[in-house]
């Protein structure tokens, strides 16, 4: 049994790392493949160092291009890679081109593909992300889902149920494990700002960054919102090229900066007082830590954050963000609660899974649709549909 993990961009590391780390920790055989989608040290490197994983057994050095060009490169290297090293599966995490590449590639070679943060649709096929997670999806032998959305949605695509693993958020297994550590460091001092004092954004999606006026337009926004407490702007490097070309003025009390390490921005998060974003991943992150979101886009796939968590959808009506910045500043925010098996202990479920899987095992639980699961959560089977 040889398991190949495959990371890419900046959300799998998070994703990933606590998965590996129960790999090792049963010493199952592995390799940790790098495709190279991010490889610049703030958006590659310092994860490796912060979250405790190894280095790359090999790097595909895919580097950045069009869509196209991305994945056609992601598909050439990584089928180099299974050729000569013939992995038993193929576990992949999340949304990016690598992510739909890899599995391509695997499932072409008859190799097994399970997918971490399965299931996810934001029902908007105009959004990168969705092609690839849908793809990914149908391409998959192993399903891990994150929250019960995940579940129905795969059911009414049609995926066989047995196929269907809801093993909660690996993210929030990196978050729970390096929570107190991000907040030992207190980042927020080197930045001049109090602790649940200030304003977190982010913006990294073409809707949001690609558009001069809409980009303009929020950066206002974050200007004004600025005037009643300090906004802080990690900046994504994308985001930092359109930001630069329109030369766009701000107070000082918006503060723009280098994207920060994962230990870094984890205990800015934790301690913001409201965090603006169109990031997936730091929806999940917010509610977990129960601090108030304000998504900058029409549309989620991750309903759990909205429906029990602390997430809200700001849509297009921009001047309704500091309506509701005012109102979370009144202390009228909903508390929201953590979706279930948000619980640190995902990983474990899903290198269970894997393991039984492939026959390397001491698993005895049912399968995901029986209603008496070993650490597993039910859902109710569903009918398919063609």
């Amino acid at each position: 049994m040889l398991i190949c993990t495959v990371v890419a961009a900046r959300p799998n590391f998070m994703k990933m790392a606590p998965i590996v780390e129960e790999l090792q920790r049963r010493d199952i055989p592995r390799h940790l493949v790098h495709t190279g989608q991010h490889y610049d040290a703030a958006m590659s490197g310092v994860f490796f160092d912060e979250l405790g994983m190894p280095a790359p057994d090999f790097h595909l050095g895919v580097g950045s291009g069009t869509h196209a060009q991305q994945t056609a490169r992601v598909l050439t290297a990584f089928e180099d890679y299974c050729v000569e090293h013939k992995p038993t599966m193929v576990v992949v995490a999340g949304d990016v081109n690598s992510t739909a590449a890899c599995a391509l590639t695997a499932a072409k070679l008859g190799i097994a593909v399970a997918h971490v943060e399965a299931g996810l649709r934001s029902f908007d096929r105009s959004m990168p992300e969705e092609l690839n997670r849908i793809v990914t999806d149908h391409l998959s032998s192993l399903l891990f889902t994150t929250e019960e959305s995940g579940n129905r949605n795969l059911c009414r695509e049609g995926i066989d149920s047995s196929r269907i693993c809801f093993a909660g958020n690996c993210m929030v297994d990196s978050l729970r494990s390096h929570e107190q550590e991000a907040l030992r460091r207190a980042p927020w001092k080197n930045l001049g700002v109090e602790p649940n004092g200030y304003a977190l954004i982010t913006l990294h999606r073409p809707s949001n960054v690609d558009c001069e006026e809409r980009l303009q337009a929020l950066v206002g926004v974050a200007s004004r919102i600025a005037m009643q407490m300090p906004v802080l702007f990690p900046v994504h490097p994308r985001t930092r090229e359109k930001l630069f070309r329109l030369r766009i003025h701000a107070p000082a009390s918006l503060q723009f900066l280098d994207p920060h390490p994962y230990l870094a921005f984890l205990g800015l998060m934790a301690r913001a007082r409201v965090v603006l974003t169109d990031s997936g991943g730091i929806q999940e992150e917010t509610t977990a830590l129960g601090i108030p979101c304000l998504t900058l886009r029409s549309n989620t796939e991750r309903p759990a954050t909205i429906e029990t968590g602390t997430n809200v959808l700001v849509g297009d009506d921009l001047d309704h963000i500091e309506n509701l910045v005012d109102q979370m500043a009144r202390g009228e925010w909903k508390k929201g609660t953590i979706p279930p098996l948000w619980d640190g202990h995902a990983a474990q479920r899903v290198v269970n899974r894997i393991e039984a899987s492939l026959g390397g095992v001491r698993w005895t639980g049912p399968r995901i649709h029986s209603a008496r699961l070993h650490g597993l959560r039910p859902f109710h089977r569903c009918n398919r549909t063609r």
